[in-house]
């Protein structure tokens, strides 16, 4: 069992503006038709993206 955190996005909130694709110093988020895609194994979980994002659509659980 891993304590890390995983990437939530709420697809209803997501304005699909992908600012957080474009903040991930890392490329741990990617463009999709659906909205960003969370690349787990890049993420470093610094939550540059979750914090960027203006309509709160990104979290961690």
């Amino acid at each position: 069992m891993t304590s890390e955190k995983i990437l939530l996005i709420d697809r209803n909130k997501c304005i699909r503006c992908f600012g957080c694709v474009a903040v991930c110093p890392v490329q741990a988020l990617e463009y999709s038709k659906e909205g960003p895609k969370w690349i787990e194994n890049r993420c470093t979980r610094c939550k540059i993206c979750s914090n960027f994002c203006p309509v709160k659509a990104i979290r961690w659980a």
